[in-house]
């Protein structure tokens, strides 16, 4: 690799490099003054001023980055802050989102996502943390407390934005924008263009942000429900444990052989009781999430009280008072009759949903005389199983939109910016000229798509396949060019040879489609009958002037070079040429098989003699209902006849020619047509003097 190679490939390295090192700084910005700002004791955190930096100068990516990489660092502080790495994510995708629409173009616009961004870190953060640690207050008091101390955190967030972006260079920030073309940049035009084509279904783009969404939720939703049945299996398996050991602890506390002197004398005097009870208070006390602590004596009658404990919800039962047995424990009552340990039992009964553990009471010889019991609350179980939801949706959601963008970003560029490019070239094609061709192929390669996989493998075979396709184009225009010109000099030397038969009509053809195109030019420029002098009707009837006698060919040559007057019948025969024509080009369409140009050579051929007024011949058609080529062959014919030497007359001034032209305006000739083309006498006599000066070279060189 030449040295120029490997410095042009070490530019996009070091260029990310360098960028991932401003974006650290901006991690750096975010946990610095947020740990000022605890330090001073402040109720705000300020923690976003380097995730506005990488959102708004940078994009989505590096936006999201700093914020979810902030909370990541900053969890070595405290593991609470990695909870709120999806906040984060959501402020950093909030303000790029605004950035794009130039609300941080100017400062007080700024000022205004201030509420979009705390309803972000004050709003949905604020539920999350009622979520993970419950609410200090009421639910909707504590969520607007939060969201007006984050107006605050979001105002000063901000302003410390704007002011480092006011002094950061211009050149630093252009550069700040993470990119990774593999093509030749495209605009931002170009893009939106590109990105605008209709599809059939929908954008690729989509589709794969649709998938990778599909797959991530899946994963994340069998992930979750996994993770919160073990851990709900867990906590339930550790609340057991803490309910058992404190049961044993209580059952150690009491004397068995005390248990029926009590229960007896219901004296809560007797020796002993007092101490038991003061013991049974303070394991309750020291153990965690403990409901409900008591001793019982089981009867068939019912649940004998020896201990009961006040709590701030239920009063303590009186000794001796008798409870009657809940639905939930009649499977396990014949083993609490006959003194034998049973598992812990859930219930939702009387006292609630509880997690309940009964350790045996024996006394000195060995006889279950009374169950210690300990009851944990279910509805802890479920709290701290909604904290644990809360966090792990929270962690999902930052890391979920960090990995979607990240997708979207690489497939972009890797994938449809490299499509939309093709695409926006390729539509750009142009074929109506050789020009625009080459000009084409250019932009095609100038795309130059280096992703090295199957896309550059398809951008290669397109442009490859362009390239051939506008030398075949080039090619076959040529040799269409050449038939054209070898199709017109035929028809040339046909008119010719017909025309040659009347010693005095030499070059008529030639100088009647001079005539033609000159009246079609004027047309043109006058805008008369605009709908119909298309650029092709234009071209055909140019190309099929010269036929417009070839039905001469069957007329008599005593009769075309007769000098003088033709009688009645030499007249109808001279007449016939129009409908021999007609015949003789339907004939030429039948054997092509399509009529191209030659659909207005049937016209001329046939109608060319026809009247505005309807007195013409063969079929005496009037005003518009005479083909336009007909009607502007109709002025050509007759001028040049005018101006021409004949069997039976000599040429005319080109002034009586065209007064004479003039004279049958709305009888002979089509009023718009003949009117123009009497309107432009000095370019019509440029015509037949060039007319002239051809012949006279013509009869020079023979």
């Amino acid at each position: 690799m030449s040295e120029e190679k490997k410095r042009s490939a070490s530019r996009p390295a070091a260029k990310i490099a360098r960028l991932i090192l401003v974006y650290m700084l901006f991690i750096f910005i975010n946990i610095a003054i947020n740990r000022l700002v605890v330090k001073a004791g402040w109720p705000l955190y300020v923690d976003s001023i380097g995730t506005l930096l990488g959102a708004v100068l940078g994009g989505y990516l590096p936006g999201i980055f700093v914020g979810y990489l902030t909370n990541i660092i900053n969890a070595t502080a405290s593991i609470e802050n990695l909870y709120y790495a999806g906040i984060s994510v959501l402020i950093a995708v909030s303000a790029t989102f605004l950035a794009h629409r130039g609300f941080y173009d100017k400062f007080w616009k700024a000022l205004l996502t201030v509420p979009f961004l705390a309803f972000c870190g004050g709003g949905i953060g604020s539920l999350l943390t009622i979520c993970i640690s419950g609410a200090e207050s009421g639910v909707f008091h504590q969520i607007g407390y939060d969201y007006v101390m984050d107006l605050l955190d979001k105002a000063i967030t901000v302003t410390g934005f704007y002011l480092i972006k006011l002094i950061m260079p211009k050149s630093v920030t252009k550069l700040l924008a993470l990119t990774d073309w593999q093509q030749t940049p495209l605009t931002k035009e170009q893009l939106k263009k590109a990105q605008k084509a209709t599809t059939r279904s929908w954008p690729l783009r989509i589709k794969l942000g649709v998938l990778i969404c599909a797959v991530m939720i899946a994963g994340a939703v069998a992930t979750t429900a996994i993770s919160y049945h073990l851990y709900r299996q867990f906590s339930i398996q550790q609340y057991t444990t803490i309910g058992r050991n404190s049961a044993e602890l209580v059952a150690k506390s009491i004397d068995g052989d005390m248990v029926n002197k009590y229960l007896e004398d219901k004296d809560t005097t007797l020796n002993g009781y007092k101490p038991a009870e003061r013991d049974l208070y303070e394991i309750r006390n020291n153990a965690d999430y403990s409901e409900y602590v008591y001793v019982y004596q089981i009867r068939e009658d019912g649940c004998h009280v020896v201990f009961d404990l006040d709590t701030p919800d239920t009063p303590a039962a009186e000794l001796g008072e008798v409870i009657p047995f809940d639905e939930s424990f009649q499977e396990v009552l014949p083993k609490l009759l006959a003194g034998e340990r049973i598992d812990p039992i859930v219930t939702d009964d009387t006292y609630g949903w509880l997690l309940s553990d009964y350790e045996p009471i024996y006394d000195s010889e060995g006889n279950c005389v009374a169950y210690a019991c300990v009851d944990i609350s279910m509805r802890d179980i479920e709290l701290n199983g909604l904290s644990f939801l809360a966090k792990i949706l929270s962690l999902f959601i930052g890391f979920f939109i960090l990995i979607l963008v990240l997708f979207i970003w690489y497939t972009e560029y890797h994938l449809t910016y490299p499509l939309d490019a093709m695409t926006f070239a390729a539509s750009e094609f142009a074929y109506n000229s050789d020009e625009s061709l080459d000009i084409s192929v250019e932009r095609m390669k100038l795309i130059d798509v280096k992703t090295g996989d199957e896309i550059e493998n398809l951008y290669n075979v397109l442009v490859k396949t362009l390239s051939d396709t506008v030398d075949h184009l080039e090619d076959v225009e040529k040799k269409g060019a050449q038939i054209e010109k070898m199709q017109s000099g035929l028809i040339y030397i046909l008119a010719d040879m017909v025309e040659s038969r009347d010693k005095c009509t030499g070059d008529h053809v030639r100088k009647t489609a001079a005539y033609v195109e000159l009246i079609m030019q004027l047309m043109k420029e006058n805008n008369i009958y605009a709908d119909e002098l298309t650029d092709e009707f234009m071209r055909d009837v140019y190309s099929s002037a010269p036929l417009h006698d070839v039905g001469k060919i069957k007329v008599s040559d005593i009769i075309l070079n007769k000098p003088g007057k033709l009688t009645d019948e030499e007249f109808a025969e001279m007449k016939s040429h129009t409908t021999a024509g007609k015949d003789i080009i339907e004939r030429a369409i039948e054997l092509s098989g399509e009529s191209g140009y030659l659909s207005e050579a049937l016209n001329l051929a046939t109608y060319h003699h026809e009247k505005w007024d309807g007195s013409g011949y063969p079929t005496g058609l009037k005003g518009e209902e005479i083909p336009l080529s007909a009607r502007i062959m109709a002025v050509s014919d007759v001028f040049d006849a005018l101006l021409s030497i004949r069997s039976y007359k000599q040429p005319f001034s080109f002034e009586k020619a065209m007064s004479i032209i003039e004279e049958g305006i709305g009888t002979h000739f089509d009023t718009q047509i003949a009117k123009v083309f009497v309107d432009n006498q000095e370019r019509v006599y440029k015509v037949a003097s060039d007319n002239r000066k051809n012949i006279e070279k013509s009869d020079l060189e023979v």
